[in-house]
């Protein structure tokens, strides 16, 4: 009796702390498995594109582009852009430096009607572009840092494409459905600052509890079930011997 009343204390009082949690858990992962990843991600969104082929002859080198933008690169990347061909050079610290590729100088800023045209281009669906902003930071749902610019489309969704200042590629894609997605992937990690850590103290002392739970459970339910064949038993038994004969 004295394990019973133990377990069912600590199922009572654990149960209480971490219920809410476990509603969390169970409420993310339902919104997890109904909603396609691919559609959260604004995968449908995203026009079928190729990128414009290189031609070599009219090319500098990274080498030359590097002496020109004054960088000793550790790394360089040649990509095909919406703006044309750039040189991607990475230094050994800080941003990477990215230069035109034919003439070896930085990308002029563009203005929104360009950026507008651009992730139009990149935008697959009937949507209207409603809002174009030049953000000086990059918001934290990007996972970036420095400038973006920000464009809003008109659909169900609510999308968002932000494209990098210098090229206009489409660094990432957002949405309401990706932001509402975001708001149960937070709670079903217990991480509502970054959304990005599931190894912090605080999931892993929710996880043992809720094991304790579980435990508890099992054991309740075992002595539970041992106590009711008992009675099942002594029933039977009681209803045979009212059975026999005096």
């Amino acid at each position: 009796m004295k394990v019973l009343r133990l377990s069912l204390q600590l199922h009572k009082w654990i149960g209480l702390v971490v219920g809410v949690q476990v509603l969390a858990w169970v409420a993310g992962g339902l919104i997890m498995t109904v909603l396609p990843i691919e559609k959260v991600r604004g995968e449908h969104h995203v026009a079928d594109a190729r990128p414009a082929p290189l031609d070599p002859s009219r090319l500098l080198s990274a080498a030359d582009v590097a002496r020109l933008a004054g960088v000793a690169p550790i790394d360089a990347d040649l990509k095909s852009t919406p703006r044309g061909p750039v040189w991607v050079l990475k230094p050994a610290s800080g941003e990477p430096v990215i230069r035109d590729a034919i003439l070896g100088s930085a990308l002029p800023p563009m203005d929104e009607e360009e950026v507008r045209t651009f992730a139009r281009l990149a935008y697959k669906g009937d949507a209207h572009v409603v809002a174009v902003r030049l953000l000086a930071e990059a918001p934290q749902e990007t996972g970036r840092t420095g400038a973006l610019w920000r464009v809003d489309f008109d659909d169900l969704e609510r999308t968002t494409f932000y494209l990098s200042p210098a090229t206009a590629e489409v660094v990432t894609r957002r949405s309401g459905l990706w932001r509402f997605y975001d708001v149960f992937w937070r709670l079903h990690i217990m991480d509502l600052k970054t959304g990005e850590n599931f190894n912090h103290p605080l999931i892993i002392a929710a996880a043992v509890l809720t094991l304790s739970i579980v435990v508890t459970g099992v054991i309740l339910l075992w002595i539970r079930l041992a106590r009711d064949l008992q009675q099942w038993r002594a029933a039977g038994r009681r209803t045979r011997e009212a059975r026999q004969p005096g």
